[in-house]
């Protein structure tokens, strides 16, 4: 008998989970069968929940288990859809001094927080639960706009991702994502500046980002600019970084290296390559290629202008044509096509006039592409490319 016993709790603990009723008739006392029955139905949107009958269940299991948190959480649920809120609060509490992490205590307390503008509380109740519940994020994220709004629950954020806080880039992600938490992130990121946990390069680009999908593409390039260290603004010009040195941050309007099968591409400065030809490399790797192998955000006013390049080539095969275009953002074709040539040269200086017209163009894209459609093996791109330096300067009118 006792071991029909031994087998049949063993039983009972291995279906807990996935069949906890049949778990529960094989062993009447297992808790953790029952809370999984209850939650689940609580949970059951097809289906309206005996509430007076999962009460009692819960309540009776507490006699078994006076220190089970998740029981407490359980009933103050119950206790919430059945209108007791007071009542139902204090479970909740009950169950957090048992288990600080308990987790359907901890969201319910947050909302609590937040309804009665304790927001400096709530921040803490979210730290506590996304440290131990990460995955939790999404069901707290909606609240931030709201936290961020008030003084007290935007200094309590900002003191928690100061203190590197595990869900701060998920903050960021959150509030780039949405047109609210734009000028939030902004703020957060130019208050965490002068701190001892600056900005990442990932936070800053989810702000950028977020601001050229709302086309707000002035504020977006502001927040490149500010983003900049000392270095890095001599740098800047209508290309960031023209002379192509090795440091790129990866933000948008900073220069983007396409994942480009057929070629590869390196960055190097003048006193690290090979007799002096600094700039950015472009190896082709006798195969065909497509598409994009570099790009930059770029903002130009309506004007005139004249892009220049200096570069270098040895043995260069472009069978289907190598060029830099401008396009606007948003908008189908280009507003200038600028083809590099063929063969073997040294630092040959090319150059070409383009304008942006006065309106409807407020963003552009600088790209090096091919005009290749498909990757025929007819097409093999062969050789190498230098680009010392390119370069937009703004012709007089």
């Amino acid at each position: 008998m006792l071991a029909l016993a031994a087998s049949s709790i063993g039983l009972s603990r291995f279906l807990e989970t996935e069949t906890p009723a049949v778990s529960l008739a094989l062993d009447p006392l297992n808790v953790n069968a029952l809370v999984s029955e209850i939650t689940d139905d609580l949970n059951d949107a097809s289906n309206t929940p005996d509430l007076d009958a999962l009460l009692a269940k819960a309540e009776g299991a507490l006699r078994f288990d006076v220190a089970d948190a998740r029981l407490y959480s359980l009933i103050g649920e119950i206790k919430y859809r059945q209108g007791e809120k007071d009542r139902a609060y204090g479970f909740f509490d009950q169950a957090r001094k048992l288990s600080k992490t308990e987790i359907h205590a901890l969201q319910r307390s947050i909302g609590r927080s937040i309804e009665r503008g304790d927001l400096s509380k709530a921040v803490g109740e979210i730290d506590i639960l996304l440290r131990r519940w990460p995955e939790q994020f999404p069901a707290v994220a909606e609240a931030l706009p709201t936290i961020l709004s008030s003084p007290d629950g935007y200094q309590a954020v900002l003191k928690a991702i100061t203190a590197e806080a595990p869900w701060r880039a998920n903050v960021f992600a959150f509030l780039g994502k949405i047109p609210e938490g734009l000028d939030l992130a902004n703020r957060l990121l130019f208050d965490l500046t002068g701190s001892g946990a600056p900005p990442t390069t990932g936070e800053l680009s989810n702000a950028i980002n977020g601001y050229i999908r709302q086309k707000e593409y002035d504020q977006a390039y502001r927040l490149f600019l500010f983003s900049l260290s000392d270095q890095e603004l001599k740098l800047g010009g209508y290309i960031f970084n023209g002379t192509f040195e090795p440091v790129s941050s990866g933000k948008p309007f900073d220069w983007q290296v396409g994942d480009q099968s057929g070629l590869e591409v390196t960055f190097a400065t003048s006193q690290n390559a090979v007799e002096g030809e600094g700039g950015a490399t472009v190896r082709f790797l006798n195969t065909p290629v497509r598409n994009t192998a570099l790009q930059q955000y770029i903002e130009l006013p309506p004007g005139s202008y004249k892009i220049s390049l200096a570069a270098s080539a040895r043995n260069l095969k472009l069978p289907k044509g190598l060029f830099w275009s401008v396009r606007c953002v948003g908008q189908a074709g280009e507003i200038a096509r600028f083809n590099i040539p063929e063969g073997t040269y040294n630092r040959q200086e090319l150059s070409q006039g383009f304008s942006v017209g006065p309106a409807g163009c407020p963003m552009q894209l600088l790209k090096l592409e091919t005009a290749a459609i498909a990757e025929s093996w007819r097409f093999r791109y062969v050789g190498t490319l230098i680009m010392h330096k390119l370069s937009i300067e703004r012709l007089s009118s």
